[in-house]
């Protein structure tokens, strides 16, 4: 039990030591952009997907924070639950009074994305990625653990079902192949695919696209559907989010105030690959799990 004791006070005061290295770029980036900057980046190296427990943490740290002129989300992370994502739309929006925009440093997939339709703007570089909304689960293989978008599983078992019943020969290497699957969960996916688009929509009528009507809101966000991209992690420039009027500000990759955003990219990210899953930060303020 004292060694377990003692593991937790070395990790927290690392944490500790680590958070007062980014502290000074939290306050840069404020005194830049004139607004309250906090961040919120889950790994890339475990299965770490975006969960109601998240707008806690979120909120949590939002709760001590006092809000000036608007919030600025830094967000990091490849996604997961769509109605993960709409709460915590919910409780940025709220905080900041809907003065919410959001800057990402490399990648938001998925329900990041999502969380990206609910702000004002979009700050970006060249090099920042958006991605498709459709629903990830965790799928585990072995003793690993991996994000899987519902959309290759209803696909796979959609084309099973379809040869199944096109072929003539024998079917039992099919239902085989279908044993693997719950038809019932395959229901939940579809329905999960429907709520993501729904969601997006709403988003974006929050902020962005409030004058626009839903049915033109559709029409923007379809390049973000999987018969679209044909790949979860194929990424979305901030070119063709700008040729669809989404309101971005584009970043220089060579100016002092990328050079800020990047470092604390990378230094969140280390960190993220040592020993936590997520992190909610700001200047005073950090939470992690």
């Amino acid at each position: 039990m004292e060694e377990k004791k003692m593991a937790f006070q070395k990790v927290l005061n690392e944490t500790n030591q680590s958070h007062e290295l980014r502290k000074d770029l939290f306050q840069k980036l404020e005194d830049i952009y004139g607004k309250t900057v906090i961040s919120f980046f889950t790994s890339f190296r475990f299965a770490a997907p975006i969960i109601d427990k998240d707008a806690d943490m979120l909120e949590s740290v939002l709760q001590k924070t006092k809000i000036l002129r608007g919030l600025l989300l830094i967000i990091n992370s490849q996604g997961g639950s769509g109605l993960a994502a709409e709460r915590i739309i919910k409780v940025c929006r709220t905080y900041s009074h809907d003065n919410f925009e959001v800057i990402i440093p490399k990648m938001a997939k998925s329900a990041a994305t999502m969380i990206c339709f609910g702000a004002n703007k979009i700050h970006m570089s060249a090099t920042s990625e958006l991605g498709p909304i459709d629903p990830q689960v965790v799928i585990t293989d072995g003793k690993v653990q991996k994000l899987m978008p519902v959309q290759a599983i209803i696909k796979s078992y959609d084309d099973l079902i379809n040869k199944a019943i096109e072929v003539k020969q024998p079917i039992e290497p099919f239902l085989q192949q279908l044993q693997k699957y719950d038809a019932r969960d395959i229901e939940v996916y579809k329905t999960e695919t429907e709520l993501a688009g729904d969601i997006a929509v709403w988003a974006l009528r929050l902020g962005m696209f409030k004058d626009v009507s839903e049915k033109e809101i559709k029409k923007k966000i379809k390049m973000f559907e999987y018969a679209k991209t044909k790949a979860h992690a194929r990424p979305i420039y901030r070119e063709q989010l700008e040729k669809e009027g989404f309101k971005i500000n584009s970043i220089s990759n060579e100016g002092r105030e990328w050079g800020l955003i990047w470092e604390l990219y990378i230094r969140t990210d280390y960190l993220l690959s040592k020993k936590f899953a997520k992190i909610v930060e700001s200047k005073d303020y950090y939470y992690v799990m």
